[in-house]
């Protein structure tokens, strides 16, 4: 279920002010986790994500920024324009919207939230 996002994914995002429809209309439910390699929190939440059984309906992206060679302008991005500086971050889209965001967060709660 966990997909990582293209290099043409993220440059279209940071172009057009955020992930387009290829990405945040891939399913009905999509969440996007954007992270950088070291984090803790992000090795952990990536372990229940990777066990997640394929669902109908659902899209996970996640990418690690860090080793990009789009880094800085990534960083940028999501910092100046989702405006958050935490890692992991995660938006959450329904039928191509965004509906939620959060950071860090448990299995139980990443699903609740990726449902709602």
């Amino acid at each position: 279920m966990l997909r990582r996002l293209s290099e043409a994914d993220c440059r279209a995002a940071i172009r057009e002010g955020d992930f387009l429809p290829g990405v945040a209309g891939a399913a009905p439910r999509v969440a996007v986790v954007l992270t950088q390699s070291w984090c803790p929190q992000w090795g952990w939440m990536r372990s229940y994500l990777e066990s997640l059984p394929e669902e109908p309906g659902v899209a996970v992206f996640y990418v690690e920024y860090d080793r990009e060679p789009f880094f800085e302008d990534f960083m940028a991005f999501k910092e100046d324009v989702f405006g958050n500086r935490e890692v992991p971050y995660v938006r959450y889209y329904r039928e191509g919207r965004l509906s939620r965001e959060s950071n860090f967060i448990d299995r139980g709660g990443f699903l609740r939230l990726l449902s709602s």
